[in-house]
């Protein structure tokens, strides 16, 4: 049953309304309740993991808006320094020059600002619409300042931009403006051009390979975008791997067989046949059934008890193995695992709550009598909020001798068929009472699956945007030497030779963006993973965040140069195609 309160803002709220509801129904019909305001709590927590995340993306994804946005503006003001002249020979002040490509500039951006807007606004729809249904929420939508902040600062960045670059050629005097803008410096990069030449290298390669250093200002400007989209892509095929760690952790399921524990009763208004009719699974016969399979392998049991320890609100949930359960996919933060009883391992979160470390002890109450044990590992665990506390199954022998919610975990032998081993298992546990399943990941991999299709998603935007940049100042490039194209096509290069001579510019740019950018992305991924920890109070051991290997770290690198030739080859078809008399009329 639902209720809604007039006041539920605080828990002393939850707990008044909770009490007259109860006082308003039969004695014994409510057996239990739950506050809006931990699944409110849970649902944060649960939000908190992704807010470093999509800072880390958010802010590879503004700095590279703003050096593409800075790019093409200024390129573009640049390519119009001869027109900038003339503008200054007809009598243009420099200021009229500046609000002249201002307006120039915001016209396009306006459009591409309105579209950009449009667009998030539908790709936002599916994810509103989810979360509509699953908190039962209705009209949700993007904040109108979300909208205004977006428009403003992008109009903002190219105005910025544009009077930057246009300031600069409105100071030129009007005879430097003119000359500027219809020659190009030819002394730029001549070392760098006699150099490749002496390489033994095909002349169309050594000519490109030679590009960057003619143009360093537009060299950087691609490689910084390349090394951003080379971060991107690193930052995620860690944050992959880590993340599939994390949850692995979480599940504890690596056996290849599990016999979950009875459902609890729920007394004799809960649903089903009362306790009379419905026999319990006795662990002990369960545990036979499972150690007299064929197939069995390793296995374990772990029972679940509740208790209550001093200074935490409410109950805890206990633990207790029988067997050795390390195999059972349970990573440790620090210290070691259980070897005896009376030791325990506790989550993070447990150890910040009670103010307690590895070493201390802590007493469990609320069972026949209290039980101590000390503190020996701390072990990553988020569910139930990190309050548990995992011991030996003979540590509770006195305490709580009757362990019924059982379960049971099993990792069979080499070579044995895991369904055919689960379909004969359960032949043998139907008189019991109990059900075997195949083991696995739980339903807890769907936030895995969520970061992981969300971070190919925004790299992959990433990696486009670097591409785009790429694109910009290669097709400028490009245009700039068309004659000098022509030329070289009229002395008998081919189509062919005059892409690989375009491709080849990118090269050394691409490289050393790679190689720059994939250090930078494990060191924004050291950096992003423990704090996503932090935000639900886990610290994570060194083997979830050191992910990365030395084979995948050379393909990483090479992916700057990835990069580099798809935002190249549009520009390298259009010069090959380029007629030779065309390219050598152009000015």
């Amino acid at each position: 049953m639902l209720y809604r309160f007039t006041d539920a803002g605080t828990a002393a709220q939850i707990a008044a309304g909770g009490k007259a509801v109860t006082e308003s129904l039969p004695p014994g019909s409510a057996v239990g309740e739950q506050s809006w305001l931990t699944v409110k709590k849970t649902a944060e927590r649960d939000t908190a993991l992704y807010v470093p995340f999509l800072i880390a993306f958010g802010v590879l994804g503004l700095v590279m808006s703003v050096l593409i946005v800075g790019n093409v503006v200024a390129s573009a003001v640049g390519t119009g320094t001869r027109r900038i002249g003339v503008l200054k020979a007809v009598g243009f002040t420099p200021a009229q020059v500046v609000r002249a490509y201002v307006g120039q500039a915001l016209i396009p951006a306006a459009v591409g600002t309105a579209l950009g807007v449009l667009a998030g606004h539908l790709l936002a729809v599916p994810v509103l619409a989810e979360t509509e249904e699953v908190y039962g929420a209705s009209s949700l939508a993007i904040a109108p300042w979300v909208d205004l902040a977006v428009i403003a600062g992008v109009l903002f960045l190219v105005a910025a931009t544009a009077w930057a670059s246009a300031w600069r050629a409105g100071r030129l005097r009007t005879v430097d403006a003119l000359a500027v803008g219809r020659t190009a410096s030819a002394g730029r990069g001549r070392w760098a051009a006699r150099l490749a030449g002496r390489l033994p290298l095909p002349q169309p390669v050594a000519l490109g390979l030679a590009r960057p250093f003619a143009r360093p200002a537009r060299a950087l400007a691609m490689g910084t975008a390349i090394l951003f989209g080379s971060v991107a892509v690193t930052f995620t095929v860690g944050m992959g791997a880590s993340l599939g760690q994390v949850m692995e952790a979480r599940a504890h399921d690596a056996a290849d067989v599990v016999v979950p524990a009875p459902l609890p009763h729920f007394g004799p208004q809960g649903p089903g046949p009362g306790p009379e009719k419905q026999p319990r699974a006795n662990p002990a016969a369960v545990a036979a059934a499972v150690e007299a399979a064929a197939g069995t392998g390793k296995h374990y049991s772990a029972a679940k008890v509740r208790a209550a320890v001093s200074g935490l609100t409410g109950t805890i949930d206990v633990i207790a193995f029988t067997g050795e359960a390390s195999w059972g996919g349970y990573t440790m933060v620090s210290g070691r695992w259980i070897d005896k009883p009376g030791e325990a391992v506790v989550p993070t979160p447990f150890l910040a709550a009670t103010g307690t470390r590895i070493g201390d002890t802590v007493t469990l109450n609320g069972l026949a009598e209290p039980v101590t044990v000390r503190i020996v590992g701390e072990v990553l665990d988020p569910r139930k909020g990190g309050m548990q506390v995992f011991t030996d199954a003979s540590t509770l022998t006195a305490a709580h001798p009757d362990l019924t919610e059982t379960s049971h975990h099993i990792a069979v032998t080499s070579g044995t068929d895991v369904t055919g081993y689960v379909d004969a298992l359960n032949r043998d546990l139907a008189p019991l009472g109990a059900t075997a399943r195949a083991g696995g990941l739980d339903a807890g991999s769907d936030m895995v699956v969520t970061l992981n299709a969300l971070s190919t998603i925004l790299t992959l935007m990433l990696v486009a945007v670097a591409a785009l940049g790429v694109l910009n100042g290669v097709l400028l490039d490009t245009r700039e030497r068309v004659r000098e194209i022509g030329v070289h096509k009229a002395l008998g290069m081919t189509p062919r030779q005059t892409v690989a001579m375009v491709l080849t510019s990118v090269v050394v740019t691409g490289l050393v963006a790679g190689a720059l950018g994939v250090p930078l992305g494990v060191a924004l991924h050291g950096w992003v993973l423990p704090a996503m920890g932090d935000s639900v109070g886990l610290r994570l051991p060194g083997s979830v965040i050191a992910v990365y290997h030395g084979a995948e770290l050379l393909p990483l690198a090479l992916g700057g140069l990835l990069i580099a030739t798809l935002g190249a080859l549009l520009p390298a078809g259009w010069a090959a195609r380029t007629r030779t008399a065309t390219a050598l009329r152009t000015e």
